[in-house]
């Protein structure tokens, strides 16, 4: 009789088993997760604004167009919420994404008010600089113009 061959610890693979839809990691990436909350809950609510008024164009026989728009609105919002708890909570791969992204932005050295102060100082001066000296040049060229008679005065 033919033997079987037992599997070897290179083709068992390890399934993780089902957390329906509890917090993946929850003590993990807060302040990512929240910020991509409030990000997309912005852009949505920007999109459902105009989904309302476009709802409420649409003639849908009997029906009261605020209905139509309301329920529109309350479908499509309710998918996004679904969608944003789902892959900021949840789903493993965005979740890690989000818990690196936060563990990195602690790393950076963020300047100082001091710094920013004397950047953006620096950045206006040169602009008023600028700006002045191509004013100068054009008072110039103007009166350059009219000495040759190519503009009036």
């Amino acid at each position: 009789m033919a033997e079987q061959s037992s599997p070897t610890a290179s083709s068992v693979q390890a399934v993780e088993p089902s957390r329906g839809l509890s917090v993946y990691k929850p003590g993990q990436g807060y302040y990512t997760r929240m910020g991509t909350v409030i990000g997309v809950s912005l852009v949505s609510l920007l999109g459902l604004v105009w989904l309302w008024d476009y709802l409420k164009l649409i003639p849908m026989g009997e029906t009261n167009p605020l209905y139509t728009a309301a329920s529109g609105a309350i479908l499509v919002g309710g998918a996004i919420t679904f969608v944003t708890y789902y892959l900021a909570f949840v789903k493993p791969g965005s979740v890690d994404f989000l818990i690196a992204t936060e563990g990195e932005m602690k790393k950076v050295n963020w300047s100082t008010r001091r710094e920013v102060v004397g950047s953006a100082t620096a950045v206006i001066v040169t602009a008023v600089i600028l700006a002045l000296f191509c004013w100068g040049l054009e008072l110039f060229f103007v009166w350059f113009f009219q000495l040759i008679k190519v503009l009036e005065s």
